[in-house]
């Protein structure tokens, strides 16, 4: 697709026109609905926290409720309307959107903004423009407070939304309902990787905890300390973003050093923190952090297995002290792992292989593919919805 063609074809010479919000709809603040109104059935109820950790931009339908009586009293969300959060925690979350198409009228409380367009903008359209970095840009200069964030009714009112063609409506809606389609299109592509993946991940826990489970006079057991040569911790203190080699820690990769003290691939698994019992292989020349134990294993087990069941095994519950949990080389010596066949082992591990980088690799699998997917469909919402203001072309 000639991206720079496709849209000017699309635009055929309209003007686009940057128009407040508060001039394409109404605006309308929400209160009241704390959680404990809740109730299992009764009306359609959007909290603003929700909006941001639950829905994606558009919904058919709620995830809570709240009772006849109690909706009486909360504002109404109408087949159309965008419920927007006003407060968050954080920047990125204010002024998130929520497109409402349930045909049951819906309620929402404080915390929210019910934006009802009128006929010069679509909803959707709305909510994917709110997603560019022009918008996040536009709500920075309204956003106040700083443990809590809010971007106010009366301030998003101001916010300049880009129109096409805004003296033609039919043609300004088909416009914008054709770039809601190819937007569309790419967010579905994304959320069906991702439903995939969510199914593989449960595929790969059940087949991972199959695989792994072994009944007593099944396998051989042996204690950690009898299938390694050793188990120690690792001496580096150094934390330096400079160096030749690198050092792993708990979560990988943790610094780097000039000198090379390991070159084995070798188990890692964190001593001490809130990430005690944390496993991880370390490949390649490099060296250890002071913080983690490292398992120098023995001839007659295989590394990847080993590493797939403490994974599957949690050793975070094995840790000790609360402050400052703790995981020690002693405690590891004594604890007692199935030991099949070296070949049974290596299956094993090839299985669990392929299914990790289906579902866990970024370089590889759905990862990476929802990654680059999502990177098109930012690429796409920019270039789209990119509309340059008047002082822009003047310059």
């Amino acid at each position: 697709m000639n991206e720079l063609s496709y849209l000017e074809k699309l635009l055929d010479g309209a003007e686009v026109v940057w128009v407040p919000l508060g001039q394409l709809g109404e605006l309308v603040r929400g209160s009241g609905l704390p959680k404990t109104d809740f109730t299992d059935s009764g009306v359609p109820a959007i909290h603003y926290g929700q909006i941001y950790t639950f829905y994606g931009l558009s919904t058919h339908s709620t995830m809570s409720f709240v009772s006849t009586e109690t909706a009486k009293n909360l504002k109404k969300v109408n087949k159309g309307d965008v419920v927007i959060t006003n407060t968050s925690e954080n920047f990125e979350d204010v002024g998130t959107p929520l497109v409402y198409f349930g045909d049951e009228q819906a309620v929402t409380g404080g915390h929210a903004t019910i934006f009802k367009p009128s006929k010069l903008i679509l909803g959707m359209y709305f909510a994917y423009f709110t997603q560019t970095p022009r918008f996040m840009a536009a709500k920075r200069k309204y956003a106040k407070g700083a443990k809590v964030i809010d971007v106010s009714a009366k301030d998003m009112a101001k916010i300049e939304i880009p129109i096409p063609c805004p003296d033609a409506p039919e043609k300004s809606l088909a416009i914008q309902a054709e770039i809601v389609r190819i937007l569309d299109a790419f967010t579905e592509l994304t959320a069906e990787l991702t439903a995939e993946l969510t199914a593989r991940k449960k595929q790969y826990n059940y087949y991972r905890d199959k695989l792994l489970t072994f009944d007593e006079g099944d396998v051989e057991w042996k204690t950690l300390g009898d299938v390694c040569e050793k188990i120690s911790s690792g001496k580096n203190k150094d934390k330096s973003n400079v160096g030749i080699y690198p050092v792993y820690g708990s979560t990988g990769v943790i610094g780097r050093t000039d000198t090379k003290v390991y070159e084995d691939e070798l188990i890692l698994v964190a001593r001490v923190g809130a990430n005690a019992g944390r496993v991880n292989i370390a490949q390649g020349e490099y060296d250890v952090s002071d913080n983690t134990l490292m398992l120098f294993t023995k001839q007659d087990i295989n590394l990847k297995y080993l590493y797939y069941y403490l994974v599957n095994i949690n050793l975070n519950r094995f840790t000790k002290g609360a402050g400052q949990p703790l995981l020690t080389a002693g405690q590891l010596k004594v604890m007692t792992i199935p030991v099949p066949s070296l070949e049974e082992q290596g299956r094993i591990a090839s299985l669990l292989d392929k299914f990790d980088k289906l579902t866990n690799s970024i370089s590889e699998g759905l990862p990476r593919e929802i990654e680059l997917r999502q990177k098109q469909y930012e690429y796409y919402r920019d270039l789209l919805l990119n509309f340059p203001k008047p002082e822009e072309v003047a310059a």
